[in-house]
């Protein structure tokens, strides 16, 4: 009896040894060699304070401010610390929120985090918070924090600023450096250029009591992490030059895109009709959004310069004017009759050339020109409408930017539409199509589509007399220069040789008797343009104009496109003179400007 009892002794003595041994190797990993428990206790009293980077700062191609930052009070919560006792009705009273708005909040922030702070209120100015400031220490649930807002200058450029947001859920899904609270550009160049802009946040560290009220600098601040501020863009855009094209286009739907030809940097960039980029900025940004997306039947967060596709009217002749030269079925001194049982016209002399008939904007002129790239000739003379040719001027037509996009440094592009033989089958089944098909491409109508982006560049090809840079908006990072896309050079699938006789045409049109585009002019400037109307089966025609100038060594080439305005003669070209005008000398035509301000077409 006595051994079996010293046996058991011995054998609960070892397992209290062993349970003693573990326990004593549990506590010398806890203690000295895993710190995550530390950590977490750490984390308990211990409240990370973001500290934002300041955003880039935007200036114009002269080096005027653009956009630069001011500061703004965004309200954090930390949802584990409401709660019963919290006086909910008082805070709303304070801040003007709905009861059940305020709910909705938390809820979203509880759903994030409850252990962390996350956004509750933001976008509030000094003025706007002064107010609420003295009653702040009712709620230590909440913590003040300061961040840069966005502001442009004279409220310009909309459509190339963009604008920035708080990121939503899809944001902090695709992207993990991103988390909820921060903001991020959502369109223009603000999105463009997001990670060169934002910069690296950084943080303080507090220690702070069980309400979650801030103490003393943990560690002396050893710990904290600096902010970086984000990079300077350099824009292309000159602001005076764009605050005046805004300004012109006051009541007018369309766009105006103008261009340095020899280097493809933006020099105005105007969708109309805009708005003010900075109400969408600060607390009420979301309803001033929704607004102008839902309201506002104008659409002025559409981007028509950009993604608005038209029919480009007239001022396709250039290009099939250059496409018939080069694969010889025309030359220079061809003349053609205005028949205009082929296609309707406008009195005008005979087109005894190609410079005449793109001066006086020949319709049947270009019939016959655009039939004789479609067709073959056999040794007899006769003539056969070949289909397949409608996929080599398809080629040729790319080549000049249309149909595709260019790639500018903004969302959003459209590509416009070059129309196929495929396209052509897909509607007229079994081949059962023919030139009295198409031959509205002839004119620039149709199932061609571009956007007035294309059309300033078509401008820019035929100031370098062949050839064009992708059209962007950002000249400098920082002092870096950009990517070496934007400086390599796009040839035109046509010898440079054939430029000179259209050039000339484009010369006639603004500054020979019988030209369309005789508003145009300029005193002192050789400008050389092409008018475009299309046509537009709800109203109103189109009026385009391209031109560029002066005629040697041009500095500008610019595309006008005003809806529902009617010959491009009439509105658009003078437009785009007084906006050449006011770049090249820096002074404008007073009649021409108050005939144009005066004139609203909505």
């Amino acid at each position: 009896m006595q051994k079996r009892f010293e046996i058991r002794s011995k054998i609960l003595f070892s397992i209290f040894a062993a349970l003693s041994l573990v326990f004593l190797c549990r506590l010398f990993f806890i203690q000295i060699i895993d710190d995550s428990y530390k950590l977490s206790a750490e984390n308990q009293s211990l409240r990370y304070i973001d500290k934002y980077a300041p955003r880039g700062i935007l200036f114009d191609r002269s080096g005027k401010k653009v956009v630069y930052n001011e500061p703004l009070y965004d309200l954090f919560v930390t949802p584990k610390f409401i709660d019963s006792d919290f006086d909910t009705i008082r805070f709303c009273q304070l801040f003007d929120l709905p009861v059940l708005e305020f709910k909705k909040i938390l809820h979203k922030a509880k759903s994030y985090n409850a252990y962390k702070p996350s956004i509750f209120l933001s976008g509030f100015t000094s003025k706007e918070f002064a107010p609420m400031m003295e009653k702040m220490y009712l709620f230590p649930e909440f913590e003040l924090r300061l961040r840069d807002n966005r502001k442009i200058t004279s409220g310009i450029a909309a459509h190339v600023i963009g604008y920035v947001a708080e990121v939503s859920k899809k944001d902090l899904e695709q992207d993990s450096t991103y988390k909820m609270g921060d903001y991020r550009g959502k369109s223009g160049v603000e999105k463009t250029y997001e990670n060169a802009l934002r910069g690296h946040n950084g943080y303080e560290i507090y220690l702070a009591d069980s309400r979650n009220v801030l103490k003393e600098r943990f560690d002396e601040g050893e710990k904290d992490v600096k902010p970086v501020s984000g990079s300077n863009l350099l824009l292309t855009i000159d602001l005076e030059l764009q605050k005046y094209a805004e300004k012109l286009m006051q009541g007018k739907k369309g766009a105006v895109v103008a261009l340095e030809p020899e280097s493809g940097e933006v020099l105005a960039f105007v969708s109309a009709p805009t708005y003010d980029p900075n109400i969408l900025v600060g607390r009420y940004r979301s309803k001033n959004y929704r607004m102008l997306l839902r309201n506002d039947s104008l659409k002025p967060l559409f981007n028509r310069a950009l993604m608005a596709q038209y029919p480009p009217g007239s001022i396709f002749k250039l290009i099939q004017g250059l496409a018939a030269l080069d694969e010889l079925k025309i030359d220079p001194s061809t003349g053609l009759s205005c028949d205009q049982s082929l296609v309707g016209c406008h009195s005008h002399p005979y087109a005894s050339d190609l410079k005449r008939a793109v001066q006086y904007s020949c319709n049947p002129y270009f019939y016959k020109v655009f039939s004789r790239l479609l067709y073959d000739v056999d040794t007899l003379g006769r003539r056969t409408f070949n289909q397949t040719k409608v996929n080599q001027w398809k080629t040729k037509v790319e080549s000049f930017g249309l149909g595709k996009k260019l790639g500018i440094d903004l969302p959003g592009e459209r590509a416009g539409q070059v129309p196929s033989k495929g396209f052509y089958d897909r509607f007229y089944p079994n081949g059962r199509w023919n030139y009295s098909t198409i031959y509205s491409l002839s004119i620039g109508q149709g199932e061609l589509m571009v956007t007035p982006l294309q059309m300033a560049n078509l401008a820019a090809i035929m100031a370098n007399r062949g050839y064009y840079y992708t059209p962007h908006l950002v000249k400098e990072i920082s002092g870096d220069t950009l990517d070496q896309t934007f400086s390599v050079p796009h040839k035109v699938d046509v010898d440079p040789e054939y430029f000179t006789s259209l050039i000339q045409g484009m010369y006639a049109v603004v500054n020979e008797p019988g030209g369309t585009a005789r508003r145009a002019q300029i005193s002192g400037v050789d400008i050389c343009g092409k008018t475009g109307t299309a046509q537009n089966p709800h109203g109103e025609d189109h009026s385009i104009f391209i031109a560029f100038a002066p005629m040697d060594n041009p500095k500008i080439a610019i595309a006008v496109y005003i809806e529902n305005a009617g010959f491009g003669g009439r509105w658009a070209a003078p437009i785009a003179s007084l906006v050449t005008e006011k770049y090249l000398k820096g002074t404008t035509d007073s009649i021409k400007e108050k005939r144009i301000l005066d004139k609203r077409f909505y």
